[in-house]
């Protein structure tokens, strides 16, 4: 088991009142998939409902939950090595646990088009994640900040 950091967040991000919300969850859910997901469920809001996770220096994950679909994204699937929640996105996924000569790399993986629809298509996504002078927190707010919720964003991990 790992250590929690005290970089480690997760949020849940809901559109409410044709404006972005952004609301802490507990430090529990950054190794807990499915109870993530449960958490983002109960959140109502118009178009789903949208859940980002630091864990360390390492990685992210954006979790995105609407009516008949659950999109999951990992910055890292090398994580997966080291950490509980990157092993249990790789599991959800069906992915294969990367071996040593992969642990080099940064390997996104998971719904690359998460947040197509919204304005930050495949490409940005995987060159934010595949950044290795951003940390995970700061990939995080730039995605915000291009999704159009930045201000709320860093008002929640403040």
């Amino acid at each position: 088991m790992t250590e929690l950091d005290t970089a480690d967040f997760a949020v849940v991000v809901y559109r409410e009142d044709n404006a972005w919300e952004v609301e802490q969850l507990p430090i529990a859910l950054t190794e807990d998939l499915e109870g993530l997901i449960h958490a983002l469920r109960q959140q109502p809001s118009i178009g789903g409902t949208i859940g980002l996770v630091a864990v360390g220096d390492d990685f992210f994950v954006a979790l995105r939950m609407l009516p008949d679909e659950a999109m999951v994204f990992l910055s890292d699937v090398t994580a997966s090595v080291d950490w509980v929640l990157a092993r249990q996105i790789v599991e959800y996924l069906e992915l294969d646990i990367p071996d040593d000569e992969e642990l080099d790399q940064v390997l996104p993986a998971g719904d690359m088009s998460i947040f197509s629809d919204l304005g930050l298509d495949e490409m940005e996504l995987g060159a934010l994640s595949g950044d290795l002078d951003l940390y995970p927190d700061e990939m995080l707010a730039s995605i915000a900040k291009r999704l159009g919720f930045g201000a709320a964003f860093e008002r929640a991990i403040g």
